[in-house]
């Protein structure tokens, strides 16, 4: 399933797009969404506060520090880009790949 997601290498890691849905009961990796990873967290779109957990979850899931994760696009809103430094295009379609099954 994860080669359904649009990676696209940029430099030293990788970009990809999340579509994020806040409030969720509980924070985890949803699955795909035309082409972009959707996670659900459970914090709600205020304040930064669900930024930061989609930044949590996602350096959890790809095995990269908190700061390997930057959001470049779409701060405030639901499809963002995210770049993950350090990671290889083939090492995230890897990790991804255990985590949705």
């Amino acid at each position: 399933m994860s080669n359904e997601i649009d990676f696209q290498s940029d430099g030293d890691g990788v970009r990809l797009s999340v579509k994020v849905v806040p409030g969720a009961s509980r924070s985890r990796v949803a699955g795909v969404f035309d082409r972009a990873l959707r996670v659900a967290v459970a914090a709600p779109p205020e304040g930064g506060r669900a930024n930061a957990e989609v930044i949590e979850l996602l350096a959890e899931v790809f095995g990269v520090k908190r700061g390997a994760v930057q959001i470049v696009r779409g701060q405030t809103q639901r499809v963002k880009v995210v770049r993950l430094t350090g990671v290889s295009q083939a090492n995230a379609a890897a990790r991804l790949e255990r985590v949705l099954g």
